[in-house]
């Protein structure tokens, strides 16, 4: 007796079945775990991917959106001239990452990058040493103003540059809120302020988990 053998057509259609099935149960498997009322506060309703911008980190390296593929990105606004939010911002970063690396697999795939929304004085050297200060794995971002811009608006921050106390002394009111961008390039939660490493190392775990 023969064994029983399927056309190729049914075999194909047969497996293709099987495909979908497959990843509609594991789509319902992501979308039915429960979320926490505290995760549920920073997610974006739908994400939102960040493209066509082109920026360079503080050692003139190009960094554009390419730049956040296959990372899970912590993004923040700011300027090295700030007397208060940035530096305490920065140092609750450094907490969270060194409260991650305890866990490598959640910290390996981890960037934390700081784009100055003030240019004209935060030149690639003053980003250098910036960003040294508080971690030498932090990216800090600069370049054309309209490239900034485009950025900004793609996240929904803001700032506005103060008028100046004297020449070239003047401050800039930002947004200080965390954007995190996810591995395929969408931004997919916002921190607001008051920022705690505790919370923020909790929810990224939380959020990790459901990708």
């Amino acid at each position: 007796m023969k064994p029983t053998t399927l056309p190729i057509g049914t075999l194909a259609g047969f497996l293709l079945w099987v495909g979908l099935l497959g990843a509609a149960l594991f789509w319902w498997s992501s979308v039915s775990r429960p979320i926490s009322p505290e995760l549920k506060q920073v997610l974006r309703s739908q994400p939102r991917l960040l493209q066509g911008f082109s920026l360079v980190d503080q050692y003139q390296r190009p960094f554009t959106d390419a730049n956040l593929r296959g990372k899970w990105t912590f993004l923040f606004f700011g300027y090295t001239y700030c007397p208060d939010i940035c530096p305490t911002t920065l140092g609750t970063l450094k907490q969270t990452l060194d409260l991650l690396r305890k866990t490598p697999q959640d910290a390996d795939d981890l960037q934390v990058a700081f784009v100055s929304v003030d240019p004209e004085r935060d030149r690639t050297d003053v980003l250098r040493n910036y960003m040294a200060y508080f971690d030498k794995t932090f990216i800090g971002l600069t370049g054309q103003r309209q490239q900034i811009d485009n950025l900004v608006a793609q996240t929904g921050a803001g700032y506005i540059k103060e008028a100046e106390q004297t020449p070239g002394n003047y401050l800039i009111s930002h947004s200080s809120s965390l954007f995190l961008i996810n591995p395929t390039g969408q931004l997919v939660a916002v921190f607001p302020p008051p920022l705690y490493p505790d919370s923020i190392a909790s929810l990224y775990r939380e959020l990790r988990a459901h990708y």
